[in-house]
Order: structure tokens, then C-alpha cells, then sequence
């Protein structure tokens, strides 16, 4: 979660790919990757957008959240994201932005994530 956040080769390949409307996805952690993009009008990336991942409550309920310089659903939110939950450790896939934007918010949403995917590239 922390090395990816700030890379600038990343930021700029997600921008590219938002720019061509293009689908970007990420489960568990790895939206956070999303958080530091900024478009070229100046916004955040994820602002008005329903985005998930790894949960506030399943980070407490794993006693990592004490390692983290910050919690991603924190970070989603202030980065503004329409942030969505289910219970924790409970599948969620959320999809916003006519299907470019692909979150889901643990790893037992990895397979719905691929299968979202799989149908924004049209396979």
C-alpha cells in the first residue's frame, strides 16, 4: 500500500488510461493507487466516484491498522470518494464511472473484480 500511492510512473499510467477511457481496476489495498491521481482539470481522480477497498473495520479486526501511517478507506474518502462498504470480509465489487472504474474492497472480491473486468474490456 505504500509504495505505490506517490509513484509517479503509476499516477501517470492510470491517468493515461483514464484520459483514453480506458477500465482501471484494483482490489483489497491496491485502490490506493488511485488516490493521488490528479486529472487534468485539477480533481482528484476518485471525486463524486463510488469507490471501495480495504475497510477501516477489517483493518481493526486484523490489529494492522496500529502499522498504518493512514487507513485506506480514510485516504479513499479524502480523496473524494463516494466510499462503499459491506460487512467485513464480505465480498463487495464496486463499479462507477460507466464501468471504467473497478474497486473491490477485500480479497474474497478478487474474482467479481476480474469478472468486472473481464466485461469492461469485452470479453
Amino acid at each position: 500500500m505504500f509504495d505505490l500511492v506517490g509513484d509517479d510512473d503509476s499516477i501517470a499510467l492510470i491517468t493515461e488510461f483514464v484520459a483514453a477511457s480506458k477500465p482501471v481496476a484494483a482490489v483489497c489495498h491496491g485502490p490506493i493507487v488511485f488516490t493521488d491521481v490528479i486529472l487534468p482539470g485539477g480533481h482528484h481522480m476518485l471525486m463524486g466516484k463510488e469507490v471501495t477497498g480495504f475497510s477501516n473495520a477489517e483493518e481493526q479486526a486484523v490489529s494492522m491498522d496500529k502499522y498504518m501511517p493512514f487507513l485506506l478507506e480514510d485516504r479513499l474518502k479524502e480523496s473524494g470518494g463516494d466510499y462503499k462498504a459491506a460487512e467485513p470480509f464480505k465480498p463487495l465489487v464496486v463499479v462507477d464511472d460507466h464501468g471504467r472504474l473497478i474497486t473491490g474492497q477485500n480479497p474474497q472480491s478478487s474474482k467479481a473484480v476480474g469478472e468486472a473486468l473481464a466485461k469492461a474490456i469485452g470479453l
